[in-house]
């Protein structure tokens, strides 16, 4: 998990704590201060490093890992 985490950067890590939410990017974004496009990038990223294919299973992972409690 740690080492999962740790290939993150800090917004990412943010992100993907937000995932489970089940908020569309633009209520993402509206939360974090950044366009809507950012948070598409972030959770294309999130996808990538965690190598999973859609936002669903990141926030799977998210929620198995205790994150966005």
């Amino acid at each position: 998990l740690a080492a999962q985490l740790a290939r993150l950067t800090p917004r990412e890590q943010q992100v993907l704590t937000l995932l489970p939410r089940g908020l569309t990017n633009a209520e993402l974004g509206e939360q974090l201060g950044v366009a809507a496009g950012t948070v598409k990038v972030h959770i294309e990223r999130i996808l990538a490093k965690l190598g999973v294919r859609d936002r669903t299973q990141a926030a799977v992972k998210a929620t198995e890992w205790g994150l966005g409690k």
